[in-house]
Parts: structure tokens; C-alpha cells; sequence
């Protein structure tokens, strides 16, 4: 389940300090007031430079979320890769477990760079949603192979829609980033209930009725 290739996201330990500070700073500013109200000047004002400083880094705001965006993916990317090395060995129950709560991990551990994905992506510029589809329907598609290879299987209903179904499992869980505060509720009891209703939802009858 290795990701198709894609040009390549920023990796934040090997970016120069100065250019990672404006990605850390920008992504939080893009999430707490959206893109539109995070303007040039206010990022550069919280980063401290001046806002024609910014453009020694990045030719222009769409760029600067576009590389936030693509280092969201990969940190999706990785933690999928993760997930997919520790379900190893265990079963189809576990292996859909340890895969939501990496997705989850993703969205609340990591700062606000995948985050800002689902709260920004459909309000951004059409230049930036064009340069991040490829990027973020590869990841989906790691989500349906997997899921198939579970109705493949007989893990579940074999009359399971694959592409709603996915649909409805991670954006679930994405839409959890406009209620769920980590720091009040469990990651693990969240992750714990989005597979049991996944999972009970389409888990094949033992019975077979």
C-alpha cells in the first residue's frame, strides 16, 4: 500500500528554521481564521518580519497553503504507513482499528498542518485545490484498498459500497476537528467509537443472516 508518487511535501526537520517557522505560524492562523482572513501582513506580523520578507520564502500566499496542505498529506501519508505495519499479523477488527486511530493521531497530534486540510481545502483557491487533488485522492485511495481488501475477505458485507463507505468513515472522522476537543476527551475512546460503529455497521453476520 505504498502512496503513488507526488511532488514532494515540505519535510519540517529539514526546511531552514526561518521557512518552517512561517509554515508552523501560517497553518495555525489559517486554521483558527481561515485562509482569507490570514492575510500576508498578519502572517508576517506573527511570524515578526516584514511582509515582503515572507516572499524571500514563498512567490506567493497560495503557495505558502499549498505546501501546508502537502505536508498535511504526508504526515497522513505516514501515519497510514505506521498503522499499516503494526496491524501486522492481527485481525481485520484490530487492522481497521490501528488504521482510524492513526487518521485521528494524524488530525489532533501533529499540529495543525493536517487539521487545517479539512477545515480549509474546499475554500481554497482553485490553483491550490488543483495542485492537492492528486495528493489527497491517493490517500483516499490507500483507504479503499484497504477497505476492500476487507469485503475481499469476508471481514465485511460483501454488498458494501467501497467508495461511500470510505466516504463516510473519514469524514466522520475529519469532521470531528469541529467538535472534539483532545484535551477533554480520550483520542483512544474516539477512535474506539468511530471503528465500533464502522465495524458494526458493515461486519459480516456471523450467522449469516
Amino acid at each position: 500500500m505504498t502512496p503513488p508518487t507526488t511532488d514532494a511535501a515540505p519535510d519540517l526537520r529539514t526546511e531552514s528554521p526561518g521557512r518552517a517557522r512561517i509554515l508552523e505560524i501560517a497553518a495555525g492562523l489559517f486554521l483558527d481564521h481561515g485562509y482569507e482572513a490570514a492575510s500576508v501582513r498578519r502572517i508576517a506580523d506573527a511570524v515578526g518580519i516584514q511582509a515582503a520578507s515572507l516572499y524571500h520564502h514563498f512567490d506567493a500566499k497560495e503557495d505558502l497553503l499549498t505546501a501546508i496542505l502537502r505536508q498535511g498529506m504526508a504526515v497522513m501519508d505516514a501515519a497510514f504507513d505506521e498503522a499499516h505495519e503494526a496491524a501486522s499479523g492481527h485481525d481485520a477488527r484490530t487492522r481497521l482499528a490501528l488504521h482510524v486511530r492513526a487518521h485521528l493521531a494524524a488530525l489532533y497530534e501533529n499540529g495543525p498542518f493536517t487539521a487545517v486540510h479539512v477545515t480549509t481545502f474546499r475554500t481554497a483557491p482553485e490553483e491550490v485545490r488543483a495542485a492537492i487533488v492528486p495528493v489527497r485522492d491517493a490517500y483516499e485511495a490507500r483507504w479503499t484498498d484497504l477497505l476492500r481488501s476487507l469485503v475481499d475477505a469476508g471481514h465485511l458485507a460483501a454488498d458494501t459500497a467501497v467508495g461511500p463507505a470510505r466516504l463516510l468513515l473519514l469524514g466522520g472522522m475529519n469532521a470531528t476537528v469541529g467538535w472534539f476537543d483532545p484535551s477533554v476527551g480520550s483520542l483512544d475512546d474516539l477512535a474506539e467509537t468511530a471503528t465500533r460503529q464502522f465495524w458494526s455497521g458493515l461486519g459480516r453476520d456471523p450467522e449469516g443472516t
